[in-house]
């Protein structure tokens, strides 16, 4: 009798995990495909009901006011359209409540100096924080991801555009935009979300800011990390493919996009827009004519992967390497912006790191300083330096060899792969990717011969010709021109 009570209750509950596996194929394969065609002819209601008759072209970046490179570019590419397209209305979907219209145009202008026209829209989100880092002290780069796709809902909700273009990277809205916005979606992506680096970093267990200590010292975990990476990057693969135009910004971007996302075909690689047409134009001004300083520039926002203990660390070895006299005059002075309260702690933290290093007195911080000031520094500057690991490009760098500075950068990355020559008789420049190693180099330049300095210059100069606003603006423009000619036809 209990045999039979048994084999009862085993088939009742395998009838059940029948039916809630017949259930489950329902959603998929009916219920949700329904969703996905009542969403999709919602929103292109939506889009034939707005206001506006014209091409809409909406740009997903939420700290479009916070004045770092992905800022540059995105001006750069608004202003490109306006200028081809005067018919076309844009929209920016951002996060800066706190920022006016008129207040984010300004900054644009102050700092990329870029006159945007007042035809343009923003649309405000009021979810940015759920792709914020701290939101997720496990698994980041999985909630940042699924926070974008709850931001991106909330941008698909407040306008439908017809051309969505995100320059921020948040690949997990491409699938959103396209299959339910019904948007042709472009992306230009500065920097893979997960790279072939990073998987690499946690196999052979080592340390890094996405690669925590505690992490890297234990093989369970490592083994873990990896599993999770791999099938992050799986999903990342696909949603990133949906993209129809993906433009990257260097060839070592590239390569980890066409590896993770497999769709080489219509990748194009478009080098961010950098203004060395105004800074090749400077006068050179003589190191001897520089009252007597010897400046060091760093310009980078206060971002944990840009690594500015680095540059203390080396300004420490820097120190106990040249001669008293010599270090009296030299001067690190650390430009930047901050995107929000985490970034303004980091640089706190980075006045406190200088005071414990004892060189309070020769590291200045300049947070968020007009474009004419920037100009000024570059021009009494004799070294750019640079520390982030594997940068993606690195515009700063660009700059400071357009301005006439001799750049110390880190030998991985854009930097190493597209920009840094180190070959004698084509040398632009220095790489490094220690405190001493950056320290020895940087002692090197101040004791060179001033036309050995003043041969790498003009060679620096020479070089960044290709890395001009010109240059990206003609190359984006050709890249997207096909959506706006179909739209046309």
């Amino acid at each position: 009798m209990n045999f039979y009570f048994l084999m009862m209750r085993m088939v009742f509950s395998l009838n059940m995990l029948l039916v809630i596996v017949i259930c489950k194929i329902l959603c998929i394969f009916i219920i949700l495909p329904i969703l996905l065609i009542t969403w999709r002819k919602q929103y292109s209601k939506s889009r034939m009901e707005r206001s506006h008759k014209e091409t809409v072209v909406g740009f997903f970046h939420p700290y479009c006011n916070s004045g770092g490179g992905g800022e540059r570019v995105l001006w750069a590419a608004v202003s490109a359209i306006q200028t081809r397209y005067p018919n076309v209305c844009i929209v920016i979907y951002t996060g800066d409540l706190d920022a006016h219209p008129e207040q984010i145009l300004n900054k644009a202008e102050k700092v990329f100096n870029y006159k945007i026209e007042h035809k343009i829209e923003f649309v405000y989100l009021h979810r940015r924080k759920w792709v914020e880092p701290s939101m997720y002290p496990y698994f980041t780069l999985l909630g940042q991801s699924l926070g974008s796709i709850w931001l991106g809902i909330e941008a698909l909700n407040s306008f439908v555009p017809d051309i969505y273009i995100d320059t921020m990277g948040y690949a997990f809205t491409y699938p959103l935009f396209k299959y339910i916005g019904g948007c042709r979606v472009a992306t230009y992506t500065h920097y893979p979300t997960i790279s072939t680096d990073m998987l690499r970093h946690v196999y052979r267990r080592v340390i890094s800011h996405t690669n925590k200590r505690v992490i890297a010292r234990n093989p369970f975990l490592s083994a873990a990390k990896l599993v999770y990476y791999k099938l992050f990057g799986l999903i990342y693969g696909w949603v990133g493919s949906r993209a129809e135009i993906v433009m990257v910004n260097s060839s070592w971007t590239e390569e980890h996009i066409n590896t993770i996302w497999k769709c080489p075909l219509k990748t194009h690689k478009i080098y961010p827009p950098c203004n060395v047409k105004h800074l090749t134009s400077l006068p050179l001004i003589n190191d001897d004519e520089k009252c007597n300083n010897i400046r060091i520039i760093s310009v980078a926002q206060f971002r944990p992967e840009k690594n500015h203990p680095l540059m203390l660390r080396t300004m420490y070895e820097l120190r106990s390497i040249v001669k008293e006299e010599i270090w009296e005059k030299i001067r690190l002075i650390l430009i930047g912006s901050c995107r929000n309260f985490e970034d303004e702690v980091r640089m706190k933290d980075m006045k406190d790191l200088s005071k414990h290093f004892a060189l309070d007195e020769n590291v200045e911080f300049k947070l968020n300083i007009p474009y004419s000031e920037l100009l000024s520094e570059l021009q009494r500057a004799m070294i750019g330096l640079h520390t982030m690991w594997n940068e993606h490009f690195g515009i700063s760098i660009v700059e400071c060899m357009a301005a006439g500075l001799i750049v110390v950068a880190h030998g991985s990355g854009g930097p190493r792969a597209d920009i840094i020559e180190t070959q004698p008789g084509s040398q632009n420049g220095f790489l490094a990717t220690e405190a001493e190693e950056y320290a020895k180099i940087m002692a090197h330049i101040i004791n060179m011969h001033p036309e050995d300095r003043n041969a790498i210059r003009t060679v620096a100069r020479a070089s960044v010709d290709r890395f001009s606003d010109e240059m990206f603006e003609r190359e984006f423009l050709r890249t997207i021109e096909p959506f706006f000619r179909q739209k046309q036809e």
